[in-house]
């Protein structure tokens, strides 16, 4: 598969200096050279910045290009993704203000709640809109009968992004699905030619309602809130899901640096609680929604090294 990539600076507004750093990886026409319809767009979202440790294997891991490639890597090459990284840094830390509602100085969430939808809406308007471009014609017969799904994972402090996202998910009116094909499904108004298929979603509804697959990769916070405790979103989103919803899938994946430490004891309480949640809710949904956890280098003494490893040796199966 041929593919365009590069480094993107995405203005957080028009006319504005600050921008958000996106590493991209998109598939292309052999025979034309222009964007291509992917099977999935995957969105991975960033965490703080670790600078200066003089390790190679975390200085690698920090490249956009190459997080990008090992996305690529993960879920197969007839896929684009998309790696974000935060549009403000306190120092190291990463702030997804225009993500989330309400954060604190370190980025660290102070609140999540689905008013204005800021996640989905930031992630569509001010991110991957620049690459928003649609095919009527031309496509092969693989690309033609499917709009894109949409596989979202937080790295770390990205973690956030993704509760958000989940609460976002569990507010949207399931009505919304209507006048658009659910992601996967095929298109059966029109054959391949006549249906505009777009290369990313085009609005907060339609990123929402492609996702399939939600990764959680080694999240972590020095306060509470990297995993999402709340019963309630968790309760809607299963019941999105029997009202016709697109199946979902969650997966936690960890490493000792999150999970075992015990000075920070409230993440594996949050990711336990989170658990919990998850599987009580998937028998009501008839099979749509399902939860996996995952952990690696298990036997291994908890290393920032290790924290970045994960993305490398990720299992997405």
């Amino acid at each position: 598969m041929e593919r365009w990539s590069g480094v993107l600076r995405v203005p957080l507004h028009p006319n504005s200096r600050t921008f958000h750093r996106v590493g991209a990886t998109l598939c292309l026409s052999p025979e034309t050279r222009t964007l291509r319809v992917p099977i999935a767009n995957a969105i991975f979202f960033c965490g703080d910045r670790v600078e200066g440790t003089g390790n190679p294997v975390i200085e690698r891991l920090s490249d956009l290009q190459k997080l990008s490639e090992i996305v690529v890597s993960k879920f197969g090459s007839f896929i684009n993704a998309w790696v974000i990284e935060a549009s403000v840094f306190n120092g190291p830390f990463a702030v997804y203000k225009d993500f989330i509602p309400s954060t604190n100085q370190y980025g660290e969430p102070r609140s999540y709640h689905p008013v204005g939808f800021p996640a989905s809406s930031s992630t569509v308007k001010k991110v991957i809109s620049g690459k928003e471009v649609h095919t009527q014609s031309g496509c092969t017969p693989s690309f033609c009968f499917s709009q894109p799904k949409t596989f979202i994972l937080g790295f770390s402090k990205g973690g956030t992004v993704l509760n958000q996202i989940v609460i976002e998910l569990g507010f949207l009116d399931v009505e919304s699905n209507a006048n658009s094909p659910s992601a996967g499904q095929p298109i059966d108004r029109h054959p391949c030619g006549s249906e505009e298929i777009y290369i990313v979603p085009r609005t907060k509804e339609g990123l929402l309602n492609s996702i399939s697959e939600i990764h959680y990769v080694d999240v972590g916070l020095n306060s509470a809130g990297a995993y999402l405790t709340n019963h309630d979103v968790f309760e809607r989103i299963s019941k999105r899901l029997m009202q016709g919803a697109p199946s979902l899938r969650f997966i936690l994946h960890g490493t000792p640096r999150q999970w075992s430490d015990k000075r920070r004891d409230w993440i594996r309480s949050e990711r336990d609680k989170m658990l919990n949640l998850l599987e009580s809710e998937a028998p009501k949904s008839g099979g749509k929604l399902k939860v996996l956890a995952r952990y690696y280098f298990a036997d291994e003494p908890a290393s920032m090294q290790m924290h970045f490893e994960i993305i490398e040796s990720l299992d997405v199966s």
